[in-house]
């Protein structure tokens, strides 16, 4: 991607092909504000702390602001395939990374995708794929999703130094729409084009941490 010179550069994380080929389809090569690396960290909390950990060692990488994506699972009854999760934290076995410019990155995913609903809260990580009673579960701890890589990621970047992070999901799988139901195909699909959307607003969010503060 085009970007200014000098400027720090955007380590964009997910576990999945389809989740970096929506990433890639997406992208807009004109206004980065800095390099932008999408890197896919394979399944599973161990191999996104390992990869996020390698990518961050190198010297291109090197003070990299760090945004996790993907997709995820939703807790809150009423959620749907598609909509976003804005994370203002993520908690795994490590303890809770905090979030940044969580209310810039929920303004400007209203904006990009009118219509699509935007839940911010806990983001919750797991070492498995969680189904049934253990969504009740993990809402009662306060948090509104989960998924296996958010929190490893998050936890990875700031043990590798001090920098911003942010984690941001689109719902493929909720407490009415489980996947292993016949016909959620269709919201797999739905998932993919939001995910697909959302690269501009990754853009943003790190155009707004290159901004002087006053």
């Amino acid at each position: 991607m085009s970007a200014a010179p000098g400027a720090d550069p955007l380590l964009i994380a997910c576990a999945l092909g389809i989740e970096r080929l929506a990433l890639r389809t997406g992208a807009d090569p004109v206004g980065a504000p800095g390099p932008v690396t999408v890197l896919r960290t394979g399944m599973g909390p161990l191999a996104a702390e390992r990869a996020v950990g390698r990518a961050l060692a190198g010297p291109a990488l090197r003070g990299a602001a760090v945004l996790a994506t993907g997709f995820c699972a939703g807790l809150a009854p009423g959620m749907r395939p598609g909509d976003l999760v804005v994370a203002e934290e993520t908690r795994g076995p490590h303890g809770m990374t905090p979030c940044v410019g969580t209310d810039l990155l929920v303004g400007e995913l209203t904006r990009a995708l009118p219509g699509r609903t935007v839940h911010t809260g806990p983001l919750t990580g797991s070492d498995h794929v969680v189904r049934g009673h253990e969504r009740a579960h993990l809402l009662a701890t306060g948090a509104i999703a989960v998924d296996m890589e958010s929190a490893a990621t998050l936890h990875s970047a700031v043990r590798a130094g001090e920098r911003p992070v942010a984690a941001v999901r689109v719902v493929v799988d909720a407490p009415e729409h489980e996947l292993v139901r016949i016909g959620t195909v269709r919201g797999g699909i739905s998932a993919f084009r939001v995910l697909r959307s959302v690269l501009p607003v990754f853009l943003e969010w790190h155009r707004s941490l290159l901004l002087p503060r006053r």
